[in-house]
């Protein structure tokens, strides 16, 4: 709890060259409050609004395409093992992975001392906290064949399902991105990636950048094993053990829809391997989605959106931190 006031103060107040603290914290902070000469302000403005105006087709994107479909490489899911994410449950784990999302995804949020700014400091620190604690606790840890617990290159290959992956998910979805909008949620990543002290050469400015290093990261990922397998299936069960919903057939109506837009947006072979259930009727939700898109982007202004789009999934969050906070899902 100390140290958690320790750098709490340092987010809000910052760090100096002078200041006495420890060299290590000094080095992290004197990093992050140097602002790249390359950031821009309007495109970062541009990608926050692409995620708000997509509403929950973004958080569909997130969960059954980028977060699921991670899975299916066998090395990116061993770190998650080993820190017990199936023992800490889905629930948890997706609400925190959406309580960041969300937050550096607001306007002016990863400002130097706001809130954005704050949530890639301490995931950065929880990097740290859990590549120090794997290497620790096993000693076994094959690094010639996986490399480092939470590499460099693993957490570029994440931002890269930020970005790359979840723009195609939203497009599949029948969603319209316009070039100004693409080009600043790269920013927005490439700014995210800095933050979290990704290397800027592994942080890619468009999507031909962005391709390429997903494909020379993917060619050395082996498929998935069983490990993935229950990874999968814990976070297609989160519906039902989740209780924001009363009743047990609105859980399961749930995850027979988060089903469903799984094996629209992954390809056959990757749920096959995944081992995702198959579903009756799968396309029709999906393609009732694309439809309902079609129609919002006649009938409803691109202000509107972005503000509706906001107000919901900050409602999704708060329904899930408050059933994080409520329960014991270890």
């Amino acid at each position: 709890s100390e140290a958690a006031k320790e750098i709490n103060h340092y987010i809000r107040n910052g760090v100096s060259e002078n200041d006495n603290v420890p060299e290590s914290v000094k080095k992290l902070f004197l990093q992050t409050q140097q602002i790249p000469d390359w950031l821009d302000y309007d495109l970062l403005r541009s990608g926050a609004e692409l995620c708000m105006r997509c509403n929950v087709d973004s958080l569909i994107s997130l969960r059954d395409y980028c977060l699921i479909g991670g899975y299916d490489y066998r090395y990116l899911s061993k770190p998650l093992i080993a820190t017990e994410a199936l023992k800490k449950g889905a629930v948890k784990r997706l609400s925190e992975t959406l309580d960041f999302w969300v937050n550096v995804t607001r306007y002016d949020a990863l400002e130097i001392h706001k809130k954005g700014y704050e949530f890639a400091i301490k995931t950065r620190l929880i990097h740290s906290y859990a590549r120090l604690n794997i290497k620790k606790n096993y000693p076994d840890w094959d690094t010639a064949e996986r490399g480092e617990p939470i590499n460099n290159w693993d957490m570029m290959a994440t931002y890269i399902g930020f970005s790359l992956v979840f723009m195609h998910g939203l497009l599949k979805l029948g969603n319209t991105i316009s070039e100004k909008e693409e080009r600043g949620h790269f920013h927005l990543w490439k700014y995210v990636g800095y933050l979290l002290g990704i290397p800027e050469k592994l942080l890619p400015e468009n999507k031909k950048h962005a391709t390429e290093l997903f494909y020379h990261w993917t060619a050395v990922q082996p498929p998935s094993d069983s490990d993935s397998v229950l990874l999968a299936h814990s976070l297609l069960n989160e519906s039902l053990v989740n209780p924001i919903l009363k009743y047990d057939f609105q859980r399961k109506n749930l995850r027979y829809l988060h089903i469903c837009c799984t094996w629209f947006l992954l390809d056959r072979d990757v749920c096959e391997r995944l081992q995702i259930p198959e579903v009756p009727f799968r396309n029709a939700f999906p393609k009732t989605k694309i439809a309902l898109n079609k129609m919002y982007d006649r009938f409803w202004s691109r202000e509107k959106r972005i503000r509706i789009g906001d107000r919901d999934q900050r409602k999704v969050l708060e329904d899930y931190l408050g059933t994080a906070k409520a329960s014991n899902f270890h």
